[in-house]
């Protein structure tokens, strides 16, 4: 199938009987539901198979956000990476394979345009297939899906931007919950059986949260059929957005990114989003702290000359208080929790080895940003 082929109904069988492949055969075992005991220890389950690493696993990855924060932008940049098998979010490298992006809210020439800016004069990887129409899941659009991958064997990743386009209507009776849930269910279906990504765009509330999970559109049921649950919120500081990501094979995490409005691509920033969700100031003193730990604030001062002393002073004050940065008895500063303080979670004491170990979150991933110095806002 080609980039032209139509996802529609009647293309659905010209694909001959052939005898089950590696990956059916591998979606035959995941799909067995009674084992005894030994049987199912002695199976060999292939890893998840990975569209971004530690992001984006296979299966059903909801990706919500509120209006114009970036979503499409994202998801485009994600495809155009995986099918190229370049680097996702300009840092992290993908392995490439064919990527199936369903761009229901666009028209040919949007989406020319889009991928124009984000390929910036790169040629345009022939793994991926674009389409502005698909049937809705339960109306012929998991059988046309299942088509093209049935095409594409060494497919990694399906996009479909955006979910409301596809879910369908409801069973008649059937609660909101049960609704939510039978709607993923569909895709949930492909991706098990075919062992791919399925990015299903959607919305957020409008009401703000403190768990960023209560914040999708809908009822408990779309987080919960969804293997991953993928929440891109506006940021404040250096960071554009901050993508907070939970799910079954993925940790859960916060990710700061940054758009850079002249190619329309969104960047991984290096280090724990909180780096870059607080202001200058306080972002220089938690670095410093982080590569000093032990530090005095006559030393931060010593090192900070374009902050006045009473700021710096003022300022470690608080992030002590909001939990940022630890003070011990001795006056000295240590990323939080100060070494020797008994954990909350584990009550063994935290070492200044644990501290260079695990700086940050200990779900960031350790990159490196590009040369790229482009800036901007999502639009």
């Amino acid at each position: 199938m080609t980039s032209t082929d139509p996802l529609t109904p009647q293309h659905l069988y010209s694909v001959p009987a052939t005898p089950p492949t590696a990956r059916e055969q591998t979606a035959q075992v995941r799909q067995r539901t009674a084992w005894t005991a030994a049987e199912l220890m002695a199976t060999e389950f292939p890893e998840p198979k990975w569209a971004v690493p530690g992001i984006l696993s296979e299966g059903v990855n909801l990706l919500a956000g509120p209006p114009k924060v970036g979503k499409s932008w994202l998801s485009l940049g994600l495809g155009l990476a995986v099918a190229a098998g370049g680097k996702a979010f300009d840092v992290v490298p993908v392995e490439g394979g064919p990527v199936l992006y369903l761009a229901l809210e666009d028209t040919p020439r949007r989406l020319q345009t889009r991928m124009g800016k984000v390929l910036g004069g790169q040629p345009a990887p022939r793994g991926l297939t674009l389409a502005t129409q698909c049937p809705p899941l339960p109306q012929g659009g998991n059988e046309a899906i299942a088509n093209w991958l049935d095409r594409h064997p060494d497919a990694r990743m399906v996009v479909v931007d955006v979910f409301a386009k596809m879910r369908g209507a409801s069973a008649p009776g059937a609660s909101a919950y049960d609704a939510d849930y039978a709607a993923v269910g569909h895709a949930k279906r492909l991706a098990d059986h075919y062992g791919v990504a399925v990015v299903l765009v959607h919305h957020v509330r409008k009401a703000g949260s403190d768990d960023f999970l209560t914040e999708v559109s809908g009822t408990n049921g779309l987080a919960g059929a969804a293997d991953a649950t993928l929440v891109l919120k506006r940021a404040r500081g250096q960071a554009d957005g901050i993508l907070h990501v939970t799910g079954r094979d993925v940790d859960e995490a916060e990710y700061a990114l940054k758009f850079h409005k002249g190619s329309g691509a969104w960047q991984l920033l290096e280090g724990p989003a909180t780096d870059h969700t607080i202001g200058d100031t306080r972002a220089a003193i938690l670095r410093h702290v982080r590569e000093n730990p032990g530090v005095r604030p006559r030393d931060i001062v010593a090192a900070l000359p374009e902050v006045d002393a009473d700021t710096v002073r003022r300022y470690c004050s608080r992030m002590v208080d909001a939990g940022q940065l630890g003070k011990d008895a001795a006056g000295r500063y240590f990323p939080s929790p100060v070494p020797g303080e008994v954990s909350q979670v584990s009550d063994c004491p935290v070492t200044p080895h644990d501290l260079h170990e695990h700086p940050g979150h200990p779900q960031t991933p350790s990159v490196r940003l590009s040369d790229s110095t482009h800036g901007g806002s999502a639009q």
